[in-house]
C-alpha cells in the first residue's frame, strides 16, 4: 500500500474516498489522538482530506485541519499544534490524475516502515476502534499555518536579500509561501505558474529540466540572479542559474550539504548519489552516508546527531536542526542566500566536480527473483565490504561504483555505474549489465 514515499495513485482507482476513510480510522486506531491533515491544490484532495478527516473522527481522534498548504508546512504543523502525526493529500510531483496520504511524526519525519506496515495492516484487515456518538473526534482550524511557516523560514535563514532577483516557478503547487518570505527578506521576486491549480496546466508537477523550459528561458531573458521550481505541494526544490542552466540534483545536493557541514560533520543520502558528492564533502572534512532510495529513509538517518544534512538528487532536502520533512521553501530561501552571500549560483556549481555515469534498465517479468540472483552473485565475488544490499546491490570500487536496483513501481530492474573515468564508468556499467543478463538468463532458463 505503501511506497518510497507514501500512498500514490490515480484517484478513483489505486486511492479512493473509502482508502482515505480506511487509512483515517487506522491511524485513530493506532492511539494517534491528535492529527493534523492537509491537502494540495488537486481537485481531488478536498474530498479525500474529507473522507480521512471523517474516519479519525470515528476513531475518536480529534482533527486540526490547515486546508490547502504545501506538504512542509502541514508536517510542521504538527509540532505546533501539539498533534501526535499529521496527513498530507497529496501525489507530490506525480500527475494531476494522481492523489495520495502521506502520513508525519512530530518531528516532521515520514511514517517509517514499521510505521506504514502498522497502518497498512489495520487497513487490510478492517481492524479499527470506532468510537459512538458520545466520544467522537472534534475538528478545529489552524488558518495561519502557511504564515507561520514563512515566519520561520525568516528566523531560519535571517538574512537580507536585498538587490537579489529571483524567478519563483510554483508550478501551480502549494509553494506559494517562497515567493512571500523571499519578498519578506528584500528579494526582487518573479513568480511563474503562480496560481494554485490541481490539473497543473503550466506545466507538469515535477520539476525536470524538461519540465522547466519557461523558468529557464524567462532568468536568462531577465537580470534574475536564479530561479527556484518546486513541485506541486512544494516538499521538492530545483534550481536554474542565471544565464538559465537547469541545475542536476547532484550538483544542488553538493552546495548544499558543503554549505550544512564541516570537520567531521555526516551527510545522509541515497546510495544512488554521485561520488561528486563524495569528494565535495571531502574538502571540507565531512562524509557521506548512503541510505536506501527515498526521502523517507534519508529522513530516519538525519535522526543521528552526526547528520546535519539529508538530500536527495530528486529535489529532497532536509536540514534536520528545522524539520524532518523535506522542506523546498527552506530549500529555496537557503539556497538564495547562498547566492547573495557567495556569488553566482554558476559559480557555485562549477566547484562540484562531475563524473561521467553510466544508466540502462532492462524489463523483467519476476524483479524480486532477479535481484536475488544478482545478489547472490555479487556477494559471491566480491569482498562484503565493498557490498551495500539494503536497497539493491550497490558495490564500491577503489574509483568508481555500480549498483543494481528493482524500480520501486515499474517492472524494471536498473543499472547505474559512475567513475572519475569515462572507459571506467563504461567498465562498471559493463560488468553490472552482465550481473543483470546471468540473472535473466538463469531464471530463463529454469523449468
Amino acid at each position: 500500500m505503501f511506497g518510497t514515499s507514501g500512498i500514490r495513485g490515480r484517484v478513483g482507482d489505486e486511492v479512493t474516498c473509502a482508502l482515505a476513510l480506511s487509512v483515517g480510522r487506522a491511524v485513530a486506531a493506532e492511539s494517534y489522538e491528535r492529527v493534523v491533515v492537509g491537502r494540495d491544490p488537486r481537485e481531488s484532495g478536498e474530498m479525500l482530506a474529507d473522507a480521512v478527516a471523517a474516519g479519525l473522527r470515528e476513531g475518536g481522534a480529534d482533527v486540526v485541519r490547515v486546508g490547502q498548504a504545501a506538504t512542509p508546512t502541514v508536517a510542521r504543523a504538527v509540532g505546533w499544534t501539539d498533534a501526535d502525526v499529521g496527513v498530507s493529500v497529496t501525489a507530490s510531483h506525480n500527475p494531476a490524475p494522481d492523489n495520495g496520504l502521506k502520513l508525519w511524526t512530530a518531528t516532521g519525519r515520514a511514517f517509517d516502515v514499521a510505521q506504514q506496515d502498522a497502518i497498512a495492516r489495520r487497513v487490510r484487515e478492517d481492524d479499527y476502534d470506532l468510537v459512538g456518538a458520545d466520544a467522537l473526534g472534534t475538528e478545529s482550524r489552524l488558518d495561519d499555518a502557511t504564515e507561520r511557516h514563512v515566519r520561520a523560514l525568516q528566523s531560519a535563514v535571517d538574512a537580507d536579500l536585498a538587490g537579489l532577483s529571483v524567478v519563483v516557478d510554483v508550478g501551480n503547487g502549494a509553494g506559494g509561501v517562497t515567493a512571500t518570505v523571499l519578498d519578506r527578506l528584500g528579494a526582487s521576486v518573479q513568480t511563474l505558474n503562480a496560481q494554485p491549480d490541481g490539473t497543473f496546466p503550466g506545466r507538469p508537477s515535477e520539476p525536470t529540466a524538461e519540465h522547466c523550459g519557461s523558468l529557464s528561458a524567462l532568468v536568462a531573458a531577465t537580470d534574475a540572479d536564479l530561479g527556484i521550481a518546486h513541485d506541486g505541494d512544494a516538499d521538492r526544490t530545483m534550481a536554474v542559474t542565471a544565464d538559465g542552466e537547469f541545475l542536476p540534483g547532484d550538483v544542488l545536493l553538493a552546495i548544499f550539504a558543503t554549505a550544512a557541514a564541516g570537520e567531521g560533520d555526516v551527510v545522509a543520502a541515497p546510495l544512488n548519489t554521485s561520488l561528486a558528492v563524495d569528494d565535495a564533502l571531502a574538502e571540507v572534512g565531512a562524509s557521506l552516508v548512503h541510505t536506501k532510495v527515498g526521502d523517507g529513509f534519508v529522513a530516519e538517518r538525519t535522526e543521528d546527531d552526526d547528520v546535519v544534512f539529508g538530500g536527495e538528487m530528486s529535489g529532497a532536502w532536509i536540514w534536520p536542526d528545522q524539520t524532518k520533512c523535506p522542506d523546498g521553501p527552506l530549500a529555496a530561501v537557503r539556497l538564495g542566500a547562498l547566492v547573495a552571500d557567495h556569488g553566482p549560483l554558476a559559480e557555485l556549481a562549477a566547484d562540484v566536480p562531475t563524473y561521467p555515469t553510466c544508466r540502462d534498465s532492462v524489463e523483467v517479468d519476476d524483479k524480486r527473483a532477479v535481484m536475488r540472483y544478482v545478489a547472490d552473485a555479487v556477494h559471491a565475488d566480491h569482498d562484503p565490504g565493498r557490498v551495500n544490499d539494503r536497497d539493491g546491490v550497490r558495490v564500491d570500487t577503489d574509483d568508481g561504483w555500480f549498483l543494481v536496483r528493482a524500480s520501486g513501481t515499474q517492472p524494471l530492474v536498473r543499472v547505474t555505474a559512475e567513475a572519475r573515468d569515462a572507459d571506467r564508468s563504461d567498465a562498471l556499467a559493463a560488468r553490472a549489465r552482465a550481473y543483470l543478463d546471468d540473472a535473466v538468463a538463469a531464471l530463463e532458463s529454469e523449468p
